[in-house]
Order: C-alpha cells, then sequence, then structure tokens
C-alpha cells in the first residue's frame, strides 16, 4: 500500500539583512514547527532581493548569513531542503513563462509594489514591477500547495492562483495546482520599538527599532531600555490597553518569547511601571534568542558547510523543479531542453 504524500510547502525569505525578532516569531518559528508531517522548501530569495540593488560581495555575505540563522532557529538542511533561489534556474525560467501569462492589470493592482515604489514609481526597476510573478513561480515550480504567509501577502497568493488558472486555462490542462496560505492564528505580530504603528523591519533605517537574531546580549538589552513607552503603568486588563500600542507590543513580545499569553503576563505586571517590566523582558529574549545567536555564529565560522548545505539543498531542490518546468514548457510548445 503506497503512501500518501506529505503536503509540500514553500516559503522564501529575502537575503535583504538580519533576520528581526519580528520575521522569527511571524514566521521562522512557524517554518520549524511545520517541518513536522510536511514536505518543506525554505528558500533564500536572493533574485528577489536585486529588484533594488544589492552590493555583490554584502549580497553573498547576507545569504549567508540568513543560511546559518535560519539553521539556527531549528530548519533541518537534512530532513528538509533549504537552498538560495539563485541556484535553481527553474524559478527564473518558470517566471518568464509567467511574465507571459500575467495580465498589467493584475500587477497594477498589487499593492505592495504601490507602497514600495512611492511617487516615483518611473524609476523603480521593472523587476520591482514583476516580482510577484517570480513569486508566483517559486512555489507552481514545485507544485507546492502550502504557503505559510502574513496578512499582507495575501494577495500575491491569490495573483498565483490566478496566473495557475489561467495558464490551466489556455492550455487545456489542470496542471498547476491551487495554492492554499497558512496564517497561524498564534503568529506574533510584532511591531517597531520605535513606533509601535510599523511592523519590525529589517529594512528599517534605525537600528534601534528592531531587536536582530544575531544581537548580543547587552544590545538586546539596551535596545529594550530605549524602546518606546508611555508614562502609565501597566493596567490588570488587556482591554485597558486599547490606546496603547508600544505596550501592546513589548507584552506581546514577552508573552510570545515566554510562552504565555498577553492577558496572562499582564496579571504578572499589572501596576508595575515599564522599568520592571522591560527588565524582566529583556532577560526573556535573551534567554530565548541567546542560543540561536551563538550557533549562527558556529555555523558562519564554516563557510565551507553553508556553501555545500545550500547547493545541496540546491540540487535536491532542482530534481523537484526541473521536470515540472520542463513539462510546462512542453505544454506552451518549446522544444525539448536536450
Amino acid at each position: 500500500m503506497s503512501k500518501t504524500p506529505s503536503p509540500r510547502i514553500f516559503s522564501g525569505i529575502a537575503p535583504s539583512g538580519v533576520p528581526t525578532l519580528g520575521n522569527y516569531l511571524g514566521a521562522l518559528r512557524n517554518w520549524v514547527q511545520l517541518q513536522a508531517g510536511h514536505d518543506c522548501l525554505y528558500c533564500i530569495v536572493d533574485q528577489h532581493a536585486i529588484t533594488n540593488f544589492q552590493d555583490p560581495a554584502e549580497l553573498r555575505e547576507k545569504t549567508r548569513i540568513m543560511a546559518a540563522i535560519l539553521i539556527a532557529c531549528g530548519i533541518d538542511p537534512e530532513k528538509n531542503i533549504l537552498f538560495h533561489q539563485s541556484a535553481v534556474a527553474a524559478h527564473a525560467r518558470l517566471a518568464w513563462i509567467f511574465n507571459c501569462i500575467t495580465r498589467v492589470g493584475w500587477l497594477n493592482r498589487m499593492t505592495q509594489f504601490k507602497d514600495k515604489a512611492g511617487k516615483d514609481r518611473e524609476a523603480v526597476s521593472s523587476g520591482l514591477y514583476v516580482y510577484p510573478n517570480l513569486m508566483a513561480a517559486d512555489v507552481h515550480a514545485y507544485h507546492a500547495t502550502l504557503v505559510p504567509v502574513g496578512d499582507d501577502q495575501r494577495q500575491h497568493i491569490e495573483l498565483a492562483n490566478d496566473i495557475a488558472e489561467k495558464f490551466n486555462h489556455d492550455y487545456g490542462v489542470k496542471f498547476f495546482p491551487r495554492i492554499e496560505t497558512l496564517i497561524p492564528p498564534e503568529a506574533a505580530r510584532i511591531m517597531s520599538l520605535r513606533d509601535a504603528t510599523k511592523k519590525m523591519s529589517k529594512s528599517d533605517p534605525s537600528d534601534q527599532s528592531r531587536i536582530n537574531l544575531n544581537d548580543s546580549a547587552d544590545t538586546i538589552a539596551l535596545k529594550i531600555r530605549r524602546a518606546k513607552t508611555d508614562s502609565e503603568p501597566l493596567p490588570e486588563t488587556i482591554a485597558e490597553l486599547k490606546d496603547r500600542p508600544e505596550a501592546i507590543n513589548l507584552l506581546g513580545i514577552y508573552a510570545a518569547v515566554t510562552g504565555t499569553t498577553p492577558a496572562a503576563s499582564l496579571m504578572q505586571f499589572a501596576g508595575s511601571g515599564f522599568g520592571p517590566f522591560k527588565e524582566k523582558l529583556a532577560e526573556a529574549l535573551v534567554a530565548h534568542l541567546s542560543p540561536i545567536t551563538a550557533q549562527a555564529q558556529r555555523l558562519l565560522a564554516d563557510q565551507s558547510y553553508i556553501d555545500s548545505t545550500l547547493q545541496s539543498g540546491a540540487r535536491r531542490a532542482a530534481a523537484i523543479a526541473d521536470p515540472i518546468v520542463d513539462e510546462a514548457e512542453r505544454i506552451i510548445g518549446f522544444l525539448p531542453r536536450q
């Protein structure tokens, strides 16, 4: 009796900087948990990264740092597949097909392009405009059906499904499957330490706005002490935090790294000022993140291990993607590659 294959998950992260606490609590920790019971491909999307100019040496370094941190967080490159996007040509091959499938009107509706391009849309790279097509190719090249994403990425998954549906319709096939989103309800939404109305981001100009996964214990403690707060003590109920975004953010971080709920954490600190709370928060963060930082540093000391791990992952990824994209090219009328 044949074994039913595990659902295939694809997810990617750009090597645009050191992952933050927000990346970890909002996505990476979930990636680690999803390894149980799923066939996972985790991709460092260096092709997406170059939609904005990247210094070549820095891009190589950031890609290795990202790989080391993912492994340190608990991604197992032996049981699952960890690789860098540019090493698997199937992504670019399928992306071009999707460029020719996708309608300009669909791309014009992409809100993230409007946000990233800003007012001077004529000056941004064409890669930024069509990168949702590459995102669709990233997933469809593996016939992956599950993608863990945040709410801000739902529109891209909808577009990926529209592209697949149009391909299948145009060529009279049922080739690309539908993608479903995985948005765990418990995923923490971590905001900036300087402005709790904005997400914590590795691209924020202020390093004080975020906790980086390679920050030292002293740096973490300093950033938490400097984190923006208000002058009121912590209340007894969550409802009383309604108009206090900084307090909500710090409390949510504490709950996430200690494995409690914001309400339970609030009971522990009700009536307290932010000074004592911040001390406990810094201690909890250091205890949680220090093992990850130390392991990442050990891994980065052996560059050959990082490179060989990514190259091995790329070969395994290509073994899945190449036949799928070969068939997509056959369907549209290309001659065989060999």
